[in-house]
Protein backbone atom coordinates (compact mmCIF):
# COMPACT_ATOMS: atom_id res chain seq x y z
CA UNK A 1 0.00 0.00 0.00
CA UNK A 2 1.37 3.49 -0.83
CA UNK A 3 2.53 6.24 1.59
CA UNK A 4 0.01 8.34 0.34
CA UNK A 5 -3.10 5.98 0.72
CA UNK A 6 -1.53 4.74 4.30
CA UNK A 7 -1.41 8.70 5.20
CA UNK A 8 -5.27 9.08 4.35
CA UNK A 9 -6.48 5.95 6.07
CA UNK A 10 -4.21 7.63 9.63
CA UNK A 11 -5.93 10.58 8.86
CA UNK A 12 -9.74 9.45 8.65
CA UNK A 13 -10.39 8.85 12.54
CA UNK A 14 -8.79 12.79 12.88
CA UNK A 15 -10.93 13.78 9.92
CA UNK A 16 -14.37 11.89 11.44
CA UNK A 17 -13.83 14.24 15.14
CA UNK A 18 -13.18 17.19 12.31
CA UNK A 19 -16.21 16.71 10.14
CA UNK A 20 -18.51 15.28 13.12
CA UNK A 21 -18.13 18.04 15.53
CA UNK A 22 -17.51 20.59 13.92
CA UNK A 23 -18.99 20.65 10.15
CA UNK A 24 -21.85 18.18 11.50
CA UNK A 25 -22.20 20.05 14.81
CA UNK A 26 -22.28 16.56 16.44
CA UNK A 27 -22.20 16.61 20.41
CA UNK A 28 -18.93 14.74 21.81
CA UNK A 29 -20.80 12.36 23.62
CA UNK A 30 -21.94 11.37 19.74
CA UNK A 31 -18.98 11.85 17.41
CA UNK A 32 -16.17 10.01 19.63
CA UNK A 33 -17.65 6.70 19.75
CA UNK A 34 -17.99 6.99 16.17
CA UNK A 35 -14.25 7.68 15.51
CA UNK A 36 -13.69 4.94 18.41
CA UNK A 37 -14.81 2.00 16.20
CA UNK A 38 -13.26 3.93 13.22
CA UNK A 39 -10.06 3.88 14.40
CA UNK A 40 -10.71 0.26 16.17
CA UNK A 41 -11.32 -0.55 12.72
CA UNK A 42 -8.12 0.58 10.89
CA UNK A 43 -5.60 -0.41 13.88
CA UNK A 44 -7.52 -4.19 13.57
CA UNK A 45 -7.82 -5.05 9.76
CA UNK A 46 -5.28 -2.49 8.08
CA UNK A 47 -2.46 -2.00 11.01
CA UNK A 48 -2.78 -5.80 11.65
CA UNK A 49 -2.78 -4.48 15.36
CA UNK A 50 -3.70 -7.31 18.02
CA UNK A 51 -6.85 -7.36 19.46
CA UNK A 52 -5.18 -7.43 22.95
CA UNK A 53 -3.08 -4.45 22.40
CA UNK A 54 -6.68 -2.13 21.28
CA UNK A 55 -7.49 -3.46 24.43
CA UNK A 56 -4.86 -2.33 26.41
CA UNK A 57 -4.60 0.98 24.64
CA UNK A 58 -8.32 1.17 25.16
CA UNK A 59 -7.91 0.73 29.20
CA UNK A 60 -5.43 2.96 29.34
CA UNK A 61 -7.66 5.47 27.42
CA UNK A 62 -10.02 5.05 30.05
CA UNK A 63 -7.99 5.81 33.05
CA UNK A 64 -6.17 8.61 31.29
CA UNK A 65 -9.84 10.06 30.47
CA UNK A 66 -10.87 9.62 34.55
CA UNK A 67 -8.04 11.40 35.54
CA UNK A 68 -9.32 14.44 33.77
CA UNK A 69 -12.81 13.92 34.79
CA UNK A 70 -11.02 14.36 38.25
CA UNK A 71 -9.99 17.91 37.62
CA UNK A 72 -13.45 18.47 36.24
CA UNK A 73 -15.12 17.30 39.31
CA UNK A 74 -13.18 19.22 41.32
CA UNK A 75 -13.48 22.71 39.17
CA UNK A 76 -17.23 21.92 38.95
CA UNK A 77 -17.77 21.49 42.76
CA UNK A 78 -15.58 24.58 43.88
CA UNK A 79 -17.42 26.43 41.64
CA UNK A 80 -20.80 25.12 43.03
CA UNK A 81 -19.68 25.79 46.50
CA UNK A 82 -18.47 29.31 45.64
CA UNK A 83 -22.04 29.88 44.28
CA UNK A 84 -23.64 28.57 47.17
CA UNK A 85 -21.91 30.32 49.77
CA UNK A 86 -22.61 33.17 48.48
CA UNK A 87 -18.78 34.71 47.44
CA UNK A 88 -19.39 35.22 43.51
CA UNK A 89 -21.09 38.80 44.19
CA UNK A 90 -18.02 39.62 46.45
CA UNK A 91 -15.26 37.87 43.47
CA UNK A 92 -17.46 39.94 41.02
CA UNK A 93 -17.41 43.45 42.76
CA UNK A 94 -13.51 42.80 43.61
CA UNK A 95 -12.81 42.79 39.59
CA UNK A 96 -14.58 45.75 39.01
CA UNK A 97 -12.55 47.58 41.35
CA UNK A 98 -9.58 46.47 39.29
CA UNK A 99 -11.81 48.02 35.96
CA UNK A 100 -15.56 47.28 35.13
CA UNK A 101 -13.93 46.99 31.52
CA UNK A 102 -14.98 42.95 30.40
CA UNK A 103 -12.02 43.68 28.18
CA UNK A 104 -9.26 44.06 30.70
CA UNK A 105 -11.19 41.31 33.34
CA UNK A 106 -10.30 38.92 30.78
CA UNK A 107 -6.84 39.55 30.18
CA UNK A 108 -5.69 39.06 33.85
CA UNK A 109 -7.86 36.38 34.44
CA UNK A 110 -7.48 34.26 31.32
CA UNK A 111 -4.86 35.07 29.87
CA UNK A 112 -2.30 35.65 33.44
CA UNK A 113 -3.76 34.05 35.75
CA UNK A 114 -4.76 31.11 33.50
CA UNK A 115 -0.53 31.49 32.07
CA UNK A 116 -0.15 31.27 35.94
CA UNK A 117 -2.25 27.95 36.67
CA UNK A 118 -0.60 26.23 33.33
CA UNK A 119 2.94 27.58 34.85
CA UNK A 120 2.24 25.42 37.82
CA UNK A 121 -0.10 22.43 37.01
CA UNK A 122 -0.71 21.86 33.02
CA UNK A 123 -3.11 19.19 32.53
CA UNK A 124 -5.88 21.19 31.22
CA UNK A 125 -5.90 22.89 34.30
CA UNK A 126 -6.25 26.58 32.88
CA UNK A 127 -9.53 26.10 31.86
CA UNK A 128 -10.89 24.45 34.95
CA UNK A 129 -10.03 27.40 37.11
CA UNK A 130 -10.45 30.55 35.23
CA UNK A 131 -13.48 29.64 32.89
CA UNK A 132 -15.73 29.11 35.96
CA UNK A 133 -14.00 32.22 37.10
CA UNK A 134 -14.98 34.44 34.10
CA UNK A 135 -18.70 32.43 34.43
CA UNK A 136 -19.24 34.27 38.29
CA UNK A 137 -18.12 37.41 37.19
CA UNK A 138 -20.57 37.69 33.94
CA UNK A 139 -19.21 36.10 30.89
CA UNK A 140 -20.69 34.38 28.73
CA UNK A 141 -19.94 30.22 29.07
CA UNK A 142 -19.12 30.18 25.41
CA UNK A 143 -17.41 33.03 25.63
CA UNK A 144 -15.30 32.20 28.70
CA UNK A 145 -14.36 28.79 27.02
CA UNK A 146 -13.25 30.25 24.02
CA UNK A 147 -10.51 32.57 25.67
CA UNK A 148 -9.37 30.00 28.10
CA UNK A 149 -8.85 28.05 25.06
CA UNK A 150 -6.88 30.74 23.55
CA UNK A 151 -4.75 30.98 26.10
CA UNK A 152 -3.76 27.58 26.04
CA UNK A 153 -0.92 27.99 23.94
CA UNK A 154 2.18 30.80 24.66
CA UNK A 155 2.12 29.15 28.44
CA UNK A 156 1.88 25.45 27.41
CA UNK A 157 5.57 24.81 26.02
CA UNK A 158 7.04 25.51 29.55
CA UNK A 159 3.83 24.43 31.67
CA UNK A 160 4.02 22.02 34.43
CA UNK A 161 7.32 23.94 35.44
CA UNK A 162 8.61 22.30 31.63
CA UNK A 163 7.15 18.86 31.18
CA UNK A 164 6.89 19.41 27.67
CA UNK A 165 10.60 20.06 27.25
CA UNK A 166 11.85 18.26 30.13
CA UNK A 167 9.85 15.24 30.01
CA UNK A 168 8.54 15.70 26.50
CA UNK A 169 11.27 16.66 23.83
CA UNK A 170 13.95 14.79 26.12
CA UNK A 171 11.87 11.07 26.00
CA UNK A 172 11.79 11.63 22.46
CA UNK A 173 15.91 12.25 21.31
CA UNK A 174 17.27 11.00 24.41
CA UNK A 175 19.93 8.41 23.47
CA UNK A 176 18.84 8.49 20.12
CA UNK A 177 21.37 7.34 17.63
CA UNK A 178 20.52 10.32 15.01
CA UNK A 179 20.91 12.74 17.82
CA UNK A 180 23.51 11.36 19.19
CA UNK A 181 25.80 11.30 16.37
CA UNK A 182 24.45 14.97 15.60
CA UNK A 183 25.88 16.13 19.37
CA UNK A 184 29.13 14.80 19.05
CA UNK A 185 29.79 16.08 15.58
CA UNK A 186 29.54 19.63 16.88
CA UNK A 187 30.93 18.75 20.01
CA UNK A 188 27.76 19.45 22.25
CA UNK A 189 26.25 17.66 24.90
CA UNK A 190 22.80 16.68 25.27
CA UNK A 191 21.40 19.19 28.14
CA UNK A 192 22.66 21.63 26.55
CA UNK A 193 21.19 21.15 23.53
CA UNK A 194 17.55 20.54 25.21
CA UNK A 195 18.10 23.96 27.00
CA UNK A 196 19.12 25.42 23.71
CA UNK A 197 15.71 23.83 21.59
CA UNK A 198 13.87 25.69 25.10
CA UNK A 199 15.24 28.87 24.48
CA UNK A 200 14.43 28.82 20.31
CA UNK A 201 10.83 27.68 21.37
CA UNK A 202 10.63 30.47 24.18
CA UNK A 203 11.65 33.45 21.61
CA UNK A 204 9.48 32.15 19.14
CA UNK A 205 6.83 31.95 21.68
CA UNK A 206 7.66 35.13 22.94
CA UNK A 207 6.88 37.14 20.09
CA UNK A 208 3.82 35.28 18.73
CA UNK A 209 2.26 35.48 22.37
CA UNK A 210 2.58 39.15 22.41
CA UNK A 211 -0.26 39.28 20.51
CA UNK A 212 -2.25 36.64 22.36
CA UNK A 213 -4.01 39.44 24.58
CA UNK A 214 -5.14 41.21 21.49
CA UNK A 215 -6.26 38.26 19.62
CA UNK A 216 -8.72 37.48 22.71
CA UNK A 217 -9.99 40.37 23.06
CA UNK A 218 -11.19 41.03 19.87
CA UNK A 219 -12.28 37.85 19.62
CA UNK A 220 -14.60 38.19 22.40
CA UNK A 221 -15.75 41.37 21.46
CA UNK A 222 -16.60 40.10 17.66
CA UNK A 223 -18.77 37.22 18.82
CA UNK A 224 -20.36 38.19 21.99
CA UNK A 225 -20.24 41.69 21.98
CA UNK A 226 -23.53 43.48 21.27
CA UNK A 227 -22.00 45.46 17.85
CA UNK A 228 -20.43 41.76 17.01
CA UNK A 229 -17.06 44.08 16.59
CA UNK A 230 -13.47 43.63 15.75
CA UNK A 231 -13.50 47.44 16.37
CA UNK A 232 -14.20 47.16 20.02
CA UNK A 233 -11.26 44.68 20.28
CA UNK A 234 -9.33 46.76 18.77
CA UNK A 235 -9.51 50.15 20.40
CA UNK A 236 -7.56 48.49 23.95
CA UNK A 237 -4.33 47.52 21.21
CA UNK A 238 -2.33 49.59 23.32
CA UNK A 239 -3.21 47.96 26.84
CA UNK A 240 -3.66 44.23 25.39
CA UNK A 241 0.09 44.41 23.77
CA UNK A 242 1.81 46.34 26.57
CA UNK A 243 0.08 43.35 28.71
CA UNK A 244 1.34 40.84 26.55
CA UNK A 245 5.38 42.43 26.71
CA UNK A 246 4.26 42.10 30.82
CA UNK A 247 4.19 38.74 29.96
CA UNK A 248 6.43 37.85 27.10
CA UNK A 249 9.57 39.56 28.09
CA UNK A 250 10.40 38.16 30.75
CA UNK A 251 9.04 34.79 29.76
CA UNK A 252 11.35 35.00 26.57
CA UNK A 253 14.69 35.88 28.96
CA UNK A 254 13.45 32.97 31.05
CA UNK A 255 13.71 30.37 28.31
CA UNK A 256 16.92 31.66 27.21
CA UNK A 257 18.65 32.42 29.83
CA UNK A 258 17.09 30.27 32.66
CA UNK A 259 15.67 27.27 31.30
CA UNK A 260 12.49 25.44 30.67
CA UNK A 261 11.22 25.51 34.27
CA UNK A 262 10.36 29.25 34.40
CA UNK A 263 9.17 31.12 31.31
CA UNK A 264 5.57 30.65 31.89
CA UNK A 265 5.98 31.03 35.79
CA UNK A 266 7.77 33.95 35.80
CA UNK A 267 6.01 35.73 33.03
CA UNK A 268 2.77 35.26 34.76
CA UNK A 269 3.78 36.46 38.09
CA UNK A 270 5.45 39.22 36.73
CA UNK A 271 2.88 40.44 34.41
CA UNK A 272 0.46 40.16 37.16
CA UNK A 273 2.01 42.06 39.28
CA UNK A 274 2.52 44.91 36.77
CA UNK A 275 -0.93 44.85 35.34
CA UNK A 276 -3.01 44.91 38.21
CA UNK A 277 -2.17 47.82 39.62
CA UNK A 278 -1.60 49.65 36.09
CA UNK A 279 -5.17 48.40 35.00
CA UNK A 280 -6.69 49.49 38.39
CA UNK A 281 -5.04 53.44 38.06
CA UNK A 282 -6.33 53.54 33.94
CA UNK A 283 -2.99 53.19 33.17
CA UNK A 284 -3.82 52.92 28.77
CA UNK A 285 -7.30 51.44 29.24
CA UNK A 286 -9.54 53.49 27.02
CA UNK A 287 -12.41 55.60 28.77
CA UNK A 288 -15.35 54.10 27.20
CA UNK A 289 -15.90 50.79 29.43
CA UNK A 290 -16.68 47.51 27.47
CA UNK A 291 -19.38 45.13 28.07
CA UNK A 292 -21.46 42.23 27.20
CA UNK A 293 -24.85 42.95 26.03
CA UNK A 294 -27.85 41.97 28.93
CA UNK A 295 -27.87 38.59 29.92
CA UNK A 296 -31.39 38.37 28.62
CA UNK A 297 -30.49 39.24 24.98
CA UNK A 298 -27.83 36.25 24.97
CA UNK A 299 -28.31 33.51 22.41
CA UNK A 300 -29.06 30.26 24.14
CA UNK A 301 -25.60 29.02 22.57
CA UNK A 302 -23.39 31.38 24.53
CA UNK A 303 -24.54 30.16 28.16
CA UNK A 304 -23.81 26.59 29.62
CA UNK A 305 -25.99 24.39 31.94
CA UNK A 306 -24.05 25.21 35.03
CA UNK A 307 -25.25 28.99 35.80
CA UNK A 308 -24.30 31.44 38.80
CA UNK A 309 -27.39 32.75 40.61
CA UNK A 310 -27.69 36.59 41.23
CA UNK A 311 -27.63 36.66 44.79
CA UNK A 312 -26.79 39.44 47.44
CA UNK A 313 -23.54 39.19 49.02
CA UNK A 314 -23.32 37.12 52.34
CA UNK A 315 -23.39 39.36 54.80
CA UNK A 316 -19.85 39.33 56.48
CA UNK A 317 -18.12 37.85 53.45
CA UNK A 318 -15.18 39.61 52.49
CA UNK A 319 -13.27 39.76 49.03
CA UNK A 320 -10.27 37.97 50.82
CA UNK A 321 -12.64 35.41 51.85
CA UNK A 322 -14.62 34.88 48.61
CA UNK A 323 -11.23 34.76 46.52
CA UNK A 324 -9.32 32.61 49.12
CA UNK A 325 -10.41 29.44 47.84
CA UNK A 326 -8.80 30.21 44.23
CA UNK A 327 -5.59 31.65 45.71
CA UNK A 328 -5.47 28.30 47.45
CA UNK A 329 -5.95 26.39 44.56
CA UNK A 330 -3.08 28.44 43.00
CA UNK A 331 -0.39 28.17 46.20
CA UNK A 332 -1.03 24.56 46.39
CA UNK A 333 -0.49 23.96 42.46
CA UNK A 334 2.89 25.33 42.97
CA UNK A 335 4.05 23.49 45.76
CA UNK A 336 3.06 20.16 44.74
CA UNK A 337 5.08 21.35 41.77
CA UNK A 338 8.01 22.63 42.95
CA UNK A 339 8.26 21.77 46.97
CA UNK A 340 10.36 18.48 46.37
CA UNK A 341 8.92 16.96 49.82
CA UNK A 342 5.63 17.49 48.85
CA UNK A 343 6.17 16.75 45.39
CA UNK A 344 7.74 13.33 46.33
CA UNK A 345 4.75 12.47 49.26
CA UNK A 346 1.66 13.39 46.19
CA UNK A 347 3.14 11.49 43.38
CA UNK A 348 4.32 7.65 45.72
CA UNK A 349 1.20 6.87 46.03
CA UNK A 350 0.68 5.41 42.40
CA UNK A 351 -1.73 2.73 41.11
CA UNK A 352 -0.10 0.84 38.29
CA UNK A 353 -0.97 -1.87 35.82
CA UNK A 354 2.48 -2.84 33.53
CA UNK A 355 2.54 -4.48 30.36
CA UNK A 356 -1.74 -5.03 30.15
CA UNK A 357 -2.72 -7.91 28.82
CA UNK A 358 0.95 -8.47 28.26
CA UNK A 359 1.37 -5.89 25.78
CA UNK A 360 3.89 -3.38 26.21
CA UNK A 361 0.94 -0.59 27.17
CA UNK A 362 1.52 0.83 30.72
CA UNK A 363 -1.02 2.51 32.85
CA UNK A 364 -0.84 4.67 35.97
CA UNK A 365 -2.68 6.89 38.46
CA UNK A 366 -1.25 9.06 40.75
CA UNK A 367 -4.50 10.08 42.49
CA UNK A 368 -3.00 12.97 45.24
CA UNK A 369 -0.72 14.53 42.42
CA UNK A 370 -3.61 15.06 39.87
CA UNK A 371 -4.70 18.70 40.07
CA UNK A 372 -8.37 17.26 40.68
CA UNK A 373 -7.42 16.20 44.18
CA UNK A 374 -6.15 19.65 45.28
CA UNK A 375 -9.04 21.00 43.50
CA UNK A 376 -11.39 18.73 46.42
CA UNK A 377 -9.05 19.57 49.52
CA UNK A 378 -9.56 23.13 48.62
CA UNK A 379 -13.45 22.55 48.11
CA UNK A 380 -13.49 20.83 51.71
CA UNK A 381 -11.28 23.86 53.54
CA UNK A 382 -14.23 26.34 50.87
CA UNK A 383 -17.18 24.49 53.30
CA UNK A 384 -15.52 25.74 56.50
CA UNK A 385 -13.78 29.02 55.09
CA UNK A 386 -16.36 30.56 53.61
CA UNK A 387 -19.14 28.58 56.65
CA UNK A 388 -21.25 26.64 53.89
CA UNK A 389 -24.06 25.36 55.45
CA UNK A 390 -25.01 21.21 55.34
CA UNK A 391 -27.71 21.26 53.24
CA UNK A 392 -26.01 23.84 50.87
CA UNK A 393 -22.78 21.55 50.24
CA UNK A 394 -25.44 18.69 49.58
CA UNK A 395 -26.89 20.57 46.86
CA UNK A 396 -23.40 21.78 45.51
CA UNK A 397 -22.04 17.84 45.65
CA UNK A 398 -25.23 17.03 43.71
CA UNK A 399 -25.15 19.01 41.30
CA UNK A 400 -21.62 18.60 40.44
CA UNK A 401 -22.04 14.91 40.09
CA UNK A 402 -24.65 15.25 38.42
CA UNK A 403 -22.40 17.36 35.64
CA UNK A 404 -20.36 14.71 35.12
CA UNK A 405 -22.44 12.53 33.15
CA UNK A 406 -22.12 13.73 29.36
CA UNK A 407 -18.51 14.19 29.88
CA UNK A 408 -18.03 11.03 31.17
CA UNK A 409 -19.15 9.58 27.80
CA UNK A 410 -17.40 11.83 25.83
CA UNK A 411 -13.86 11.66 27.13
CA UNK A 412 -14.54 7.50 28.14
CA UNK A 413 -14.45 7.62 24.20
CA UNK A 414 -12.31 9.89 23.28
CA UNK A 415 -9.11 9.27 25.03
CA UNK A 416 -9.18 5.89 24.40
CA UNK A 417 -9.83 6.61 20.63
CA UNK A 418 -6.61 8.61 20.76
CA UNK A 419 -4.55 6.19 22.81
CA UNK A 420 -5.33 3.31 19.99
CA UNK A 421 -4.16 5.57 16.99
CA UNK A 422 -1.07 6.36 18.98
CA UNK A 423 -0.47 2.80 19.79
CA UNK A 424 -1.23 1.15 16.31
CA UNK A 425 0.48 -0.68 14.81
CA UNK A 426 3.54 -4.04 15.80
CA UNK A 427 7.12 -4.06 16.03
CA UNK A 428 8.38 -5.23 12.54
CA UNK A 429 5.04 -4.15 10.83
CA UNK A 430 3.78 -0.72 9.55
CA UNK A 431 4.90 2.50 11.63
CA UNK A 432 2.22 3.50 14.00
CA UNK A 433 -0.66 5.95 12.77
CA UNK A 434 0.81 8.91 13.85
CA UNK A 435 4.06 8.63 12.58
CA UNK A 436 2.79 7.14 8.78
CA UNK A 437 0.35 10.39 9.01
CA UNK A 438 3.74 12.50 9.78
CA UNK A 439 5.77 10.28 7.41
CA UNK A 440 3.12 11.23 4.21
CA UNK A 441 3.37 15.43 5.19
CA UNK A 442 7.04 15.10 5.14
CA UNK A 443 7.30 13.47 1.42
CA UNK A 444 4.34 15.80 0.58
CA UNK A 445 6.74 18.99 1.61
CA UNK A 446 10.20 18.19 0.98
CA UNK A 447 12.42 20.92 1.47
CA UNK A 448 10.15 23.06 2.59
CA UNK A 449 9.25 21.54 5.71
CA UNK A 450 9.93 24.35 8.56
CA UNK A 451 6.51 25.25 7.21
CA UNK A 452 5.00 22.10 8.25
CA UNK A 453 6.78 21.30 11.24
CA UNK A 454 4.79 23.64 13.87
CA UNK A 455 1.31 21.72 12.33
CA UNK A 456 2.99 18.61 13.22
CA UNK A 457 3.39 19.41 16.47
CA UNK A 458 -0.04 20.87 16.56
CA UNK A 459 -1.63 17.62 14.98
CA UNK A 460 0.26 15.48 17.63
CA UNK A 461 -1.56 17.68 20.16
CA UNK A 462 -4.57 17.11 18.68
CA UNK A 463 -4.58 13.61 18.24
CA UNK A 464 -2.79 13.07 21.94
CA UNK A 465 -4.31 16.02 23.98
CA UNK A 466 -0.92 17.11 25.15
CA UNK A 467 2.02 19.34 23.97
CA UNK A 468 4.36 16.87 26.07
CA UNK A 469 2.76 13.63 24.24
CA UNK A 470 2.98 15.53 21.12
CA UNK A 471 6.71 16.00 21.57
CA UNK A 472 7.14 12.66 22.58
CA UNK A 473 5.83 11.39 19.34
CA UNK A 474 7.26 13.81 17.05
CA UNK A 475 10.39 15.42 18.13
CA UNK A 476 12.71 12.29 16.64
CA UNK A 477 10.78 12.68 13.51
CA UNK A 478 11.05 16.06 13.27
CA UNK A 479 15.05 16.01 14.12
CA UNK A 480 15.33 13.10 11.12
CA UNK A 481 13.36 15.66 9.29
CA UNK A 482 15.48 18.21 9.64
CA UNK A 483 19.04 16.55 8.59
CA UNK A 484 17.30 14.67 5.62
CA UNK A 485 15.93 18.01 4.28
CA UNK A 486 19.60 20.32 5.52
CA UNK A 487 18.28 22.85 7.77
CA UNK A 488 19.23 23.07 11.38
CA UNK A 489 17.21 20.47 13.54
CA UNK A 490 17.11 22.50 17.05
CA UNK A 491 14.78 25.17 15.07
CA UNK A 492 12.73 22.40 13.62
CA UNK A 493 12.04 20.75 17.07
CA UNK A 494 11.64 23.94 18.53
CA UNK A 495 8.89 24.62 16.19
CA UNK A 496 7.49 21.30 16.95
CA UNK A 497 7.35 22.63 20.90
CA UNK A 498 5.39 25.59 20.06
CA UNK A 499 2.89 23.76 16.97
CA UNK A 500 2.37 21.59 20.22
CA UNK A 501 1.37 23.84 22.22
CA UNK A 502 -0.57 25.94 19.72
CA UNK A 503 -2.62 22.38 18.80
CA UNK A 504 -4.00 22.62 22.53
CA UNK A 505 -6.49 25.44 21.40
CA UNK A 506 -8.63 22.87 20.13
CA UNK A 507 -7.25 19.44 21.32
CA UNK A 508 -10.82 17.74 21.81
CA UNK A 509 -9.59 16.63 25.74
CA UNK A 510 -9.13 20.15 26.41
CA UNK A 511 -12.26 21.24 24.62
CA UNK A 512 -14.52 19.03 26.32
CA UNK A 513 -13.21 19.24 29.80
CA UNK A 514 -13.46 22.83 29.16
CA UNK A 515 -16.78 22.97 28.31
CA UNK A 516 -18.06 20.21 30.79
CA UNK A 517 -16.74 22.87 33.70
CA UNK A 518 -18.93 25.41 32.69
CA UNK A 519 -22.04 22.52 31.55
CA UNK A 520 -21.43 23.61 27.82
CA UNK A 521 -21.09 19.41 26.85
CA UNK A 522 -22.78 19.80 23.05
CA UNK A 523 -21.38 22.43 21.76
CA UNK A 524 -17.89 21.73 21.22
CA UNK A 525 -18.12 22.28 17.27
CA UNK A 526 -18.68 26.08 18.03
CA UNK A 527 -15.69 26.42 20.01
CA UNK A 528 -13.38 24.19 17.41
CA UNK A 529 -14.47 26.91 14.92
CA UNK A 530 -14.09 29.76 17.06
CA UNK A 531 -10.38 28.95 18.17
CA UNK A 532 -9.43 27.49 15.04
CA UNK A 533 -8.58 31.22 13.71
CA UNK A 534 -6.31 31.81 16.35
CA UNK A 535 -4.87 28.58 16.32
CA UNK A 536 -3.77 28.83 12.21
CA UNK A 537 -2.68 32.64 13.40
CA UNK A 538 0.20 30.94 15.82
CA UNK A 539 1.14 27.84 13.48
CA UNK A 540 1.67 30.52 10.19
CA UNK A 541 3.33 33.54 12.80
CA UNK A 542 5.43 30.06 14.20
CA UNK A 543 6.45 29.33 10.61
CA UNK A 544 7.44 32.69 9.43
CA UNK A 545 9.52 33.22 12.68
CA UNK A 546 11.63 30.05 11.59
CA UNK A 547 12.02 30.71 8.01
CA UNK A 548 13.55 34.21 9.47
CA UNK A 549 15.88 31.99 11.76
CA UNK A 550 16.90 29.44 9.55
CA UNK A 551 17.47 32.40 6.67
CA UNK A 552 18.12 34.96 8.19
CA UNK A 553 19.84 34.46 10.86
CA UNK A 554 21.70 31.04 10.27
CA UNK A 555 20.96 29.35 13.21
Amino acid sequence: MSVGILSFLALLPILSVFVLIVIFRLPATRAMPVAFILVCFLAFFIWQTPLLQIMAASIDGIVTAASILYIVLGAVLLLNLIQESGAVPAIRRSMYKISPDRRVQVIIIAFLFGAFIEAAAGFGTPAAVAAPLLVAIGFPAMGAVMVCLIIQSTPVTFGAIGTPILIGINAGLSGQPEVTGYLVSRSLDFPAYLSSIGSKAAIIHGITGTFIPLIIVIMMTRFFGEKRSWKDGLSIFPFAIFAGLCFTVPYTMAGVFLGPEFPSLLGSLLGLAVIIPLARSGFLVPKKIWDFPPENKWPRSWSGKISVKKTKDKEGISILRAWLPYFLVAVFLLLSRLWPLLKSSLSSVTIEWNKIFNTSINTSLQPLYIPGFLFLVVAILTIFIQKIPVNKVKTAIRRSFKNLVGPTIALGFAVPMVKVFINSGTPGGMDKMPVVLAGGAAELAGNAWVVFAAPIGALGAFIAGSNTFSNMMFSLFQFATALKTGVTPGVIVALQAVGGAAGNMICIHNVVAASAVVGLLGKEGLLIRKTLLPMLYYLIMAALIGVVLLQVFKI
